[in-house]
């Protein structure tokens, strides 16, 4: 894909955008379609029932848990890896504070429409949608969110949006976990994009958890716009998908002493980290002219800002190192004029 070189990270080479397509066999394409044709009925009467009936019944969560648990083992997903950061295998019941609960907030990585389904399977939280333009949210529900991982990316509120910070959507649903997803569009999972600003209005005693979730076969990821029956393909065709989930220790919204540092150079992202964590200072990167995001409160949404908080830059590390990606300097309107061109491509 070198006709798309543009759209890779500067110090890295990344290419977050780029479609992932596994290789298989003569077999195991015939095998694929016998998969896929058996397993279609019972994943389509399972979600559409979900989203049609069972989410409006009066029942408790575990029941909903319990009928998305059965969509995602319908799909193929059998099987999930979770580590949770300072936690040792075998002692999680002990450390239930390393989790997200009720009152906290995930900071969630967006590849796949799974993302939404096993965060709802495990947490049954009140899903957002993030843009680069504004630190507020939008509120939406669970099918939203699945249908965003097929969505064109935005960099604003679509008219009639009704937005709210974080800070307000914790108050009005004490007994819920909020999730941002900060990139504010998909990726195949191969970095970590400039955040928006949504977290920003967190209060400072609320703990935010990064999840990163990862997918083998990563085929399954959606970083192309209205790829539905691909995905489904994908997704089904498959005898099973294991989820990688991993969750970081909770950061905070707490003021501290920062540095300012070059976004530009983002091949000496690392070492700049190392070596100031040394000196026990917190770092904030200036991500370069082409960012869309705004952080500071004088912002308007209309003002294109240079600089990431130290919030983001502390969640766009922490998300980096449990996914063991790295951290681009790439964001929504990057992505919008990848969507361009591959539409260009296509039609070509």
């Amino acid at each position: 894909m070198e006709k798309f070189s543009q759209f890779r990270d500067r110090g890295t080479q990344i290419a977050p955008f780029l479609p992932i397509k596994g290789t298989t066999s003569v077999f195991q394409n015939i095998y694929g379609v016998l998969l896929f044709l058996f397993r279609l009925p019972f994943f389509l009467c399972l979600s559409i029932s979900y989203f049609l009936v069972f989410q409006w019944l009066p029942i408790g969560s575990l029941a909903r848990k319990t009928w998305l648990w059965s969509i995602l083992l319908s799909s193929g997903v059998w099987w999930v890896d979770l580590q949770v950061e300072g936690v040792k295998k075998g002692s999680l019941a002990k450390k239930a504070n390393k989790l997200p609960k009720p009152h906290t907030v995930i900071l969630s990585s967006f590849n796949s429409p799974l993302d939404a389904i096993y965060i709802a399977a495990i947490f049954d939280p009140v899903f957002t949608a993030s843009y680069p333009t504004t630190k507020k949210v939008e509120q939406i529900t669970l099918l939203t969110a699945i249908l965003r991982a097929f969505s064109l990316p935005l960099l604003s509120p679509p008219k009639g949006a009704t937005l709210a910070t974080v800070a307000t959507l914790l108050r009005a649903n004490p007994t819920r976990t909020i999730v941002v997803f900060p990139e504010a569009t998909t990726t195949n999972g191969r970095g970590i994009l400039r955040f928006a600003p949504s977290l920003d209005t967190t209060p400072k005693d609320v703990a935010i958890f990064p999840i990163s979730l990862r997918y083998t076969p990563a085929d399954v990821t959606t970083p192309i716009p209205e790829t539905y029956f691909s995905t489904l393909y994908n997704l089904l065709s498959r005898p099973t998908h294991c989820i990688r989930v991993r969750i970081a220790e909770a950061i905070y919204n707490k003021p501290e002493k920062e540095t300012l540092i070059d976004y530009g150079h983002i091949e000496d992202y690392h070492s700049d980290i190392a070596s100031s964590e040394s000196d026990g200072e917190e770092t904030r990167l200036i991500s370069s002219s082409s960012s869309d995001t705004i952080t500071d409160e004088k912002s308007s949404p209309d003002d294109k800002g240079e600089k990431q908080s130290r919030l983001s830059e502390k969640g766009g590390e922490a998300l980096a190192r449990i996914s063991r990606s790295k951290r681009l300097n790439l964001g929504v309107k990057e992505k919008m004029k990848f969507v361009e061109a591959w539409g260009k491509n296509k039609r070509g």
